[in-house]
């Protein structure tokens, strides 16, 4: 089974200064067994928080990494647009944003119930189609290819 990749969980790993650095940082095993999915639109999320924080060279060398990771790069279907739509609606007072919306969609689509997120609150909050709830991770263990620890 899959992994979604949210930005959060990402820029907190390739970030040492983010509160939660540690907290996805602390282990490693799975990125071998299986396999992790990055939304397209969560890349340009986290490159705008990259040149944010800690400059152009950070989204630089993150584009250079992410060309040898492992990572499947998923485009969102215009149906995952739609869905999206729905689910910011749905939302609309949990101030649930864009990308959120679309990880929520793809993870429908895909029957993925596992989301990398540091995110635990809006992820909490959403009811899925496709199952009871989204198992949020990190837990006791890390996922990220050694490319970015």
């Amino acid at each position: 089974m899959a992994f979604l990749l949210d930005s959060g969980f990402l820029y907190a790993q390739l970030n040492g200064r983010d509160d939660h650095h540690a907290e996805v940082s602390a282990a490693s095993r799975i990125s071998e067994r299986e396999p992790i999915i990055l939304p397209i639109p969560a890349i340009t999320e986290i490159t705008y928080l990259l040149q944010r924080d800690l400059g152009i060279e950070a989204v630089a060398t993150f584009l250079e990494n992410l060309s040898e990771t492992d990572f499947i790069l998923e485009t969102p279907t215009a149906e995952d647009y739609r869905r999206a739509a729905e689910i910011l609606r749905k939302y609309n007072d949990a101030n649930i944003d864009f990308v959120d919306a679309v990880i929520a969609a793809i993870a429908e689509r895909l029957n993925i119930t596992k989301i990398l997120t540091v995110d635990r609150r809006h992820f909490g909050a959403f009811k899925p189609r496709h199952c009871a709830a989204f198992s949020r991770f990190p837990s006791a263990y890390s996922v990220l290819p050694k490319l970015f620890r």
